[in-house]
């Protein structure tokens, strides 16, 4: 019985109502059907909400609970007392009616699938995934690839292909973390594996291709060490400023500035700057 849930319902009411089709084929499932009640019928509204209230003011009131595991954990525990009580409306105690319904009951299937909700995302510069604010690792070479994410109630499977899952433990509730399996991190002093060209590097000398031999010169010699990404080498070594529009170029001003200051610093006043326009080479 449901209680006009769009979770279920589709459209209309009471018997007139049509489930959505997900709900339809669960039901058929395990042999049964979903049953909506008629709008304004308070007397069956209450007999499905009275649980709630039930379970609210008696189980949830009062406790405090350390995690899912711990609540789920207590609440069977609770259940399990409230049921071995004799009950007035059905004038039994519930497991020994359940033993004798439960000869008459149709058996569960043989499989049942995992519920679990889809999710397309690609992978960030850092090597996460982000899920409902939590961000959970993959390998470093998947970085920039596009993914599928299958979120169960228990854990997170992100796919690549048929061949590449990772699997994490799914955390319950928003909580802005960051899940790094072992097996992601990269030994202490190991370069990670970055893409070359970088895309932000691929993007500066598609938006200025007369910068191709200075970023290739940049990237031979690798003034700030060896752990320097090509990008990395490029805004920083060479003073590249992104911030002037690249719509401009039309209007002949200014697109890159190249700045022969130290990498890293900000103070332009103190700098011998090169300007660099689409339509007067260089100047000083």
């Amino acid at each position: 019985m449901s209680a006009e849930s769009h979770v279920v319902v589709l459209r209309g009411s009471g018997r007139d109502m049509v489930p959505v089709p997900e709900m339809a084929a669960f039901g058929e499932r395990f042999g049964f059907q979903f049953v909506a009640q008629a709008i304004g019928n308070a007397n069956r509204s209450g007999r499905v909400e009275r649980p709630f209230h039930f379970i609210e003011h008696n189980f949830l009131a009062g406790r405090t609970f350390s995690s899912w595991e711990d609540l789920n954990q207590r609440a069977r525990e609770w259940c399990d007392k409230v049921n071995s009580t004799y009950k007035k409306h059905i004038r039994a105690v519930p497991p020994e009616l359940f033993a004798v319904e439960r000869m008459h009951l149709k058996p569960l299937p043989v499989w049942i699938p995992e519920v679990y909700r889809l999710h397309q995302r690609l992978v960030d510069i850092e090597g996460y995934v982000a899920l409902n604010s939590n961000r959970y690792s993959v390998p470093v070479d998947w970085i920039g690839r596009r993914v599928e994410v299958r979120e169960t109630r228990d854990k997170i499977e992100i796919q690549l292909d048929a061949r590449r899952l990772v699997t994490h433990r799914r955390i319950a509730e928003a909580e802005h973390q960051r899940v790094m399996l072992a097996e992601h991190r990269p030994p202490r002093g190991q370069r990670d594996a970055r893409p070359d060209p970088h895309l932000e590097e691929k993007a500066i000398v598609t938006a200025a291709p007369e910068l191709a031999d200075y970023d290739a010169g940049l990237k031979t010699t690798e003034p700030q060490g060896s752990h320097a990404c090509p990008a990395a080498t490029v805004t920083s070594g060479a003073g590249v400023s992104t911030g002037t529009a690249v719509g401009r170029r039309a209007r002949g001003r200014s697109l890159w500035s190249l700045r022969s200051g130290p990498a890293g610093t900000d103070d332009l006043a103190s700098r011998d700057t090169r300007v660099l326009s689409t339509r007067r080479g260089i100047r000083r």
